[in-house]
């Protein structure tokens, strides 16, 4: 954590609760965690085109608990990034209270990732193999709940369906009577990766609920987000890939505005982030808006100068 970028982060939209947001009858429009992509300068781009709600890539917790190194590196944040949702990878009560009442002073809340069908994570007791051991869940909420004495700090799990929808079902009422604040669904199995999202799963799911459920899962428009919401009866949507392609797209754009890539462009520059980072970014967004060959070279281009260059010959950026 930068302490030059997490100091005074103290801000109005900090002090609302993302749950009176989810309460308020309207679409809740969420940034999905993103390895490498959902970081500070993404997060704040998508904010500027109607993004309501906001999490981090996926944090180990024992590495950011054990390691200085790994706190500066995996977050940084500053007085506008909220409301922020901090989103760890954990299987230990203990680890994950101790980097819950680290972040706390700085976000809104944290997420367990109980979703992730990667094998490394699963083989290390992380992400969606959590969807089969409800106890240890529900240890680590209601650890995080007795050691962070703030009680507006939300504690949520984003997780993914059984084939068995009933265990599904059961996972959620046992995690709402642990405290779990809401919970994200992506309407796939673990090992589902791009078969049709079962919105229809998530609706049953919202049923069974008396807490806030997201709905989660292919969605690559405003006009999509709305439908997705109305099928499901979610009290909001999360979007990962949607928005890597169009940081605009909860604004209502159909392809990302010439402005957008500005405002990235400003904002990355701002903030300092990574040529990687920064290129890979450009990439996504302008997928819909360029021919083959003109990805051929913006994609070859190797240093910020000569994408800045690129930007100002082709589009008068």
């Amino acid at each position: 954590m930068k302490s030059d970028c997490i100091r005074n982060t103290i801000c109005q939209e900090r002090k609302k609760d993302p749950i009176e947001m989810f309460h308020s009858g309207q679409l809740v429009k969420v940034c999905a965690p993103m390895v490498r992509y959902s970081k500070l300068a993404f997060r704040t781009l998508v904010r500027r085109y109607s993004c309501d709600l906001c999490y981090t890539p996926m944090i180990v917790a024992a590495d950011f608990v054990k390691s200085i190194k790994a706190r500066d590196s995996e977050f940084t944040t500053n007085q506008g990034d909220c409301p922020l949702i901090v989103q760890f990878a954990a299987n230990d009560a203990r680890l994950l209270s101790d980097a819950a009442r680290i972040v706390c002073p700085y976000a809104n809340g944290i997420d367990i990732n109980c979703g992730c069908p990667q094998r490394w994570a699963m083989a290390e007791g992380y992400g969606a193999c959590l969807i089969n051991k409800p106890e240890v869940v529900r240890d680590m909420v209601k650890q995080v709940r007795n050691q962070v004495e703030n009680p507006r700090f939300s504690v949520s799990i984003k997780i993914r369906i059984h084939d068995d929808l009933t265990r599904t079902v059961d996972l959620c009422r046992k995690a709402e009577a642990t405290g779990v604040s809401w919970i994200t669904v992506h309407g796939r199995t673990v090992e589902e990766r791009h078969q049709p999202v079962h919105y229809e799963a998530i609706k049953i799911i919202k049923e069974n609920m008396s807490i806030p459920v997201i709905a989660n899962g292919d969605i690559r428009s405003l006009k999509e987000a709305e439908n997705v919401w109305h099928i499901t009866g979610t009290d909001g949507v999360m979007v990962a890939r949607g928005l890597l392609a169009n940081p605009a797209m909860f604004a209502g754009y159909e392809e990302t505005p010439l402005k957008c890539i500005w405002d990235w462009v400003d904002i990355a520059l701002e903030l300092g982030t990574p040529y990687m980072c920064f290129h890979q970014h450009l990439m996504y967004m302008m997928e819909k808006i360029t021919s083959r060959q003109e990805k051929r070279v913006f994609n070859a281009l190797s240093s910020t100068s000569a994408v800045l260059d690129y930007l100002t010959d082709h589009y008068g950026i």
